[in-house]
This record gives structure tokens, C-alpha cells and sequence, in this order.
């Protein structure tokens, strides 16, 4: 068995991509326009799994985008994403000001969460051990669920 990827729906082409790519720094890797399903799809690898993902289908995340609107609810009950990061801060920092909602911030040095437009929940972990804990980040408050 080998893991491929991860579906969730969206509602909002433009708004997820310049979420999941623009904020992220996911990488489209190919996308699907299907006219009897009235659907798209759009599949995306984390840079570091870009190459891989044409050779060796690396796990890769697929948004939906039905055609027919739909309410998706609170997007709580999908779980979360989780990607890990090189810096923690510096992610969270640059999310920050590109304008992203920090839900659970990293005061450990070593996890945060953030929410995606769709309400999916993405946690955020730091590449090997945590990082020294540090303002403003330690004393931060949540903000939200995830």
C-alpha cells in the first residue's frame, strides 16, 4: 500500500490557490477539468515533492472544486493537514503577514495550526527537534479551533 494523496473540497478556485500556494508555498503539479462531472480537480505537492510527484506520485494534496455550489460545513470533522516546516517562526511569521489567522500558535518551539479558506485545519511542524521557545509566540493566545 503506498499513500497518494489527500482530497478536500473547495469552494473557491482563486481563494484556495492563493492560499494553498501563494501563502503555503504548495506547487501545482497538474489539474483535471471534467465536464460530465462537473468538477476539477487541481493537485498540488509540497515543493520539496514536486519533482518527485511526476516520477514517483508523491503524496500530493487534491482540491475539488465542484461546479454545483454546496455548503461544506466547519471542515472540523476532515481533521487537518499537517506539513512540516524548516522554521517554524519564519512560516508562521510570513502567514502572518500575507494575512493567515495563526489558530494554535507554536509557543512550543515545535507545532502550530492555521485554517485554510474552506475551514481545513493544517497543522504546521517544525522540522526535527523544536525550536527554542520564544516571544512572541510562547505568550500568544489561540484564536478560533483547529
Amino acid at each position: 500500500m503506498r499513500y497518494l494523496h489527500t482530497m478536500v473540497r473547495i469552494s473557491n478556485i482563486e481563494q484556495s490557490l492563493d492560499f494553498y500556494c501563494n501563502k503555503l508555498g504548495l506547487e501545482e503539479v497538474r489539474r483535471v477539468e471534467n465536464e460530465a462531472g462537473r468538477y476539477t480537480l487541481i493537485f498540488l505537492a509540497a515543493p520539496g515533492d514536486k519533482e518527485r510527484a511526476a516520477s514517483e506520485r508523491a503524496p500530493l494534496l487534491e482540491l475539488t472544486y465542484n461546479w454545483d455550489p454546496e455548503e461544506y460545513g466547519s471542515g472540523r470533522n476532515f481533521g487537518h493537514l499537517a506539513y512540516e516546516v524548516d522554521d517554524i517562526y519564519e512560516t508562521c511569521e510570513r502567514l502572518m503577514k500575507a494575512g493567515v489567522t495563526i489558530n494554535r500558535p507554536p509557543r512550543d518551539g515545535r507545532m502550530a495550526f492555521i485554517r485554510s479558506p474552506d475551514n481545513i485545519s493544517i497543522e504546521l511542524l517544525q522540522k526535527g527537534e523544536a525550536k527554542p521557545v520564544q516571544e512572541p509566540w510562547a505568550s500568544m493566545p489561540n484564536t478560533g479551533t483547529w
